[in-house]
């Protein structure tokens, strides 16, 4: 794979992870969290969702392997 198509998938997954977390961190808020309690759910959802896409790039790598 090419080395500038890896960041730029990096990148997406990247601003789809924040895009995530910062829709949490607003709904956290609205739901009447502190901005502390808003932030820890915003990085679970960041880390969830890298994670998630992660192992689904593992999975799909095997498969066209």
């Amino acid at each position: 794979m090419d080395q500038l198509a890896l960041v730029q998938m990096a990148a997406i997954v990247f601003l789809a992870a924040l895009l995530a977390a910062a829709g949490a961190a607003k709904l956290a808020r609205l739901d009447g969290a502190t901005y502390p309690e808003a932030i820890m759910r915003a990085a679970a959802v960041f880390a969830a969702t890298v994670t998630l896409v992660a192992t689904v790039a593992a999975v799909a790598a095997q498969l066209l392997s």
